[in-house]
């Protein structure tokens, strides 16, 4: 029969191990430098604890890449133009809805075909499409817009394109402008002598 259990004979289910106390001396075997070693960065007080990615002082992997041209400030998310996210949806999942309904995306979240609205939706034009519907989304591609406009439908963009802006002048460089400049006044040289030679062959 085993004993009673009680205060005396109570113990854990399994054996615990008692951690190691370093510096507590010489004789302990992690004395003196509490298993460190001698010197160095590892040897320092909160040398333990050093951010994600930290290599040491020496330029972080993330510096030495090369980055992305374009606008990547906190006005420009999701960081910048050139990598704007959206949600593709195709011509071919729209042929679920009824005839003259109107697809928006609120309506493509319910019949789980995107995810959310939080993320702009793009119309693209894979498949083909034969009910007259009204399509409201961010972006549309052209072959999509085509579809849906062929089958009796009307798109609505949301998020309509950015007209281009005139491209500037690029300025001459100053030796091409002293060129450019030279050659104008060697031509109006050159006119002005065959309009004294023509004046002399008058007179004769």
């Amino acid at each position: 029969m085993a004993d009673e259990l009680n205060l005396s004979n109570l113990k854990p289910a399994q054996a615990r191990k008692s951690r190691k106390r370093v510096g507590r001396g010489l004789g302990s075997g992690k004395g003196r430098y509490a298993g460190r070693g001698l010197n160095g960065q590892k040897s320092r007080a909160g040398s333990h604890k050093m951010r994600a990615g930290f290599e040491g002082g020496q330029m972080p992997l993330a510096m030495r890449l090369p980055k992305l041209r374009g606008s990547t400030s906190k006005d420009a998310m999701p960081v910048g133009p050139h990598r704007t996210r959206t949600q593709p949806v195709n011509v071919r999942d729209l042929e679920r809805f009824e005839v003259g309904s109107e697809v928006t995306p609120e309506l493509l979240v319910e019949h789980g075909l995107i995810g959310n609205t939080r993320i702009d939706v793009k119309v693209l034009g894979s498949g083909d499409l034969t009910k007259k519907l009204t399509v409201v989304a961010h972006r549309f591609s052209a072959t999509a817009r085509e579809k849906i406009e062929k089958a009796g439908g009307t798109v609505v963009s949301l998020r309509e394109p950015a007209p281009e802006k005139p491209k500037r002048k690029r300025a001459k460089p100053a030796a091409a402008r002293a060129e450019s400049e030279e050659s104008e006044e060697s031509g109006e040289s050159e006119e002005s002598g065959e309009v004294v030679a023509e004046s002399d062959a008058t007179q004769e």
